[in-house]
């Protein structure tokens, strides 16, 4: 597969711009999708093939509601995601909270569900400081 950057709720132009200076070097795949891409699960997105959707235990925000960009990184070695995540850090985008590597347990959420899953996460992490 492809390595591939998916952004969920792409940020204003100017940003997006950074990010895409940031990403060019690395030569991966970078996918934008809006709220109408929301229903299928990140694995299809990602180019899986049709990836069943994991039941939700509880209903995520409504798409218009998605509070901030989320990045998904797919098919990314280790070492080139390091490399990537420098790149982003240095490319002047400010902060980048809700980032998530595909697995094979998130390739059947839909990318709702992960912004979920990473938000609440940030808050348990900000809570115990």
């Amino acid at each position: 597969m492809k390595e591939t950057v998916m952004i969920f709720n792409p940020p204003a132009r100017d940003r997006l711009l950074k990010i895409e200076m940031a990403l060019f070097p690395a030569k991966v795949r970078m996918l934008r999708f809006e709220a109408k891409d929301y229903e299928q699960t990140l694995g299809t997105l990602a180019g899986l093939g049709d990836v069943e959707r994991a039941p939700a235990d509880e209903s995520p925000e409504p798409a218009s509601k998605l509070s901030d960009t989320m990045l998904v990184f797919a098919f990314i070695d280790d070492h080139k995601l390091e490399q990537i995540l420098g790149s982003l850090r240095r490319s002047g985008t400010g902060p980048l909270p809700y980032k998530a590597i595909l697995t094979p347990t998130n390739q059947h959420w839909t990318p709702l569900q992960c912004f979920s899953e990473i938000r609440q996460e940030h808050e348990a992490m900000n809570e115990s400081r």
